[in-house]
């Protein structure tokens, strides 16, 4: 009977659902924090955010994120046409659609690039060759953000195994948009300028204009990606 090995990526140990939150820090006001904006906000206004996004997605805001909270959901009561963050707030409270994603979406930033923090993917690449020839791998990368983690992951496998080894990916990211970008694997040349070039002719293709480059593994190499 054949092996299978399953690994979770924890290249990036980040809050929630593997996401870390962004903003200027500073310490919470105590009364209304309209003044001067669009929009009125409140620390209580505040405070329905960090339950609703800790319910939902299992990220933590503290009190010096006040500011960011007001700019990114802002954009979000201009597009949907509310007014106030309490009617806003008040919505995804009763309510169960697709603004909810683009809620946590908006509280959620990424941190990634290709082979970041590069001594878990050393480890890995020995994890793998440590295994008998053939084992079948299932691999999961969580917090996938835009794909330059789960690609280095994919990279790391073909060198570490060989094209034609039984390796397979998930990757999953509680941001839809990012995993959007993941799923399409294109990205600028300034994005990936720091691999090899023994790496950018095995695993991509040059795109027209000579500004992007496509991620094109083997073909026997499964890609799927989950929200």
């Amino acid at each position: 009977m054949s092996q299978t090995t399953s690994i979770a990526s924890s290249a990036q140990a980040r809050a929630g659902h593997g996401k870390t939150e962004a903003g200027a820090a500073g310490a919470a006001p105590s009364g209304p924090l309209s003044q001067g904006r669009e929009f009125v906000w409140t620390t209580a206004d505040f405070a329905r955010v960090q339950g609703l996004i800790y319910q939902r997605a299992g990220i933590s805001l503290h009190d010096g994120k006040h500011a960011m909270v007001y700019s990114r959901l802002s954009r979000r009561l201009r597009e949907t046409g509310y007014t106030s963050f309490n009617e806003y707030l008040g919505w995804l409270e009763n309510h169960d659609g697709p603004e909810w994603q683009e809620f946590v979406n908006a509280l959620t930033t990424n941190l990634t690039a290709f082979f970041r923090e590069q001594h878990h993917f050393e480890i890995f690449a020995a994890h793998l060759k440590s295994r008998p020839a053939g084992t079948p791998w299932r691999v999961w990368c969580n917090a996938a953000s835009t794909g330059e983690e789960p690609y280095s992951i994919v990279m790391t496998a073909f060198e570490a195994l060989g094209p034609n080894a039984p390796f397979k990916l998930t990757a999953s990211d509680i941001d839809s948009r990012v995993l959007a970008t993941a799923a399409q694997g294109v990205y600028r040349l300034d994005n990936v300028k720091g691999l090899s070039p023994e790496r950018m002719q095995r695993f991509f293709l040059r795109g027209k204009g000579g500004t992007k480059a496509w991620f094109a593994p083997n073909p026997k190499c499964a890609r799927r990606s989950t929200s």
